[in-house]
């Protein structure tokens, strides 16, 4: 499901793969504070939480766009019977991957990010932004619709030994 993510970047090794979650969200807007909420907690197990601001921003826009561009019109306030959004974190030694698969298998369409005092249509640019890498790829088999995942690079807690004195 991940293999783009092997682009540019050292081999992943399956041993190194430390830690995944995830969760279904609703076809609901409030899904967004779900998803934050889910991720804090995550993190937090993880002993990740000093990345939580940009993880968080990054999980909301993907989230937002899954249930504003992926969802049909008439199902993203009260539907019960349409797919849910699936938040998926992922986390190796040096790496935390947040993918959100969603049944759309529409391109995400990033807008120009010069017009800042557009109310919408900055969500990819901030993921750009914020996260070292993202993509997206369609689903294969019977899941149908896609993933939008964010790539973070961890850096590796200095210990006192390992701290420098310039």
């Amino acid at each position: 499901m991940l293999e783009p993510l092997r682009q540019g970047l050292p081999p992943l090794d399956p041993a190194a793969v430390s830690d995944a979650a995830s969760c279904s969200l609703p076809a609901r807007y409030e899904a967004v504070g779900d998803a934050r909420r889910f991720t804090r907690r995550t993190l937090d197990q993880w002993e990740l939480g000093d990345h939580f601001d940009d993880i968080c921003l990054v999980v909301s826009e993907l989230v937002t766009n899954a249930l504003r561009h992926a969802m049909p019109a008439h199902g993203v306030h009260h539907g019960e019977h349409n797919p849910p959004v699936r938040l998926h974190l992922m986390r190796w030694t040096e790496r935390l991957v947040c993918a959100v698969r969603d049944p759309s298998q529409d391109s995400p369409v990033a807008r120009d990010s010069d017009d800042f005092s557009a109310e919408s249509g900055r969500g990819l640019f901030l993921v750009d932004s914020f996260s070292d890498s993202w993509g997206w790829h369609p689903m294969a088999g019977t899941l149908g619709g896609k993933v939008v995942w964010a790539l973070f690079r961890l850096q590796p807690h200095a210990g006192p030994a390992a701290a420098s004195t310039e």
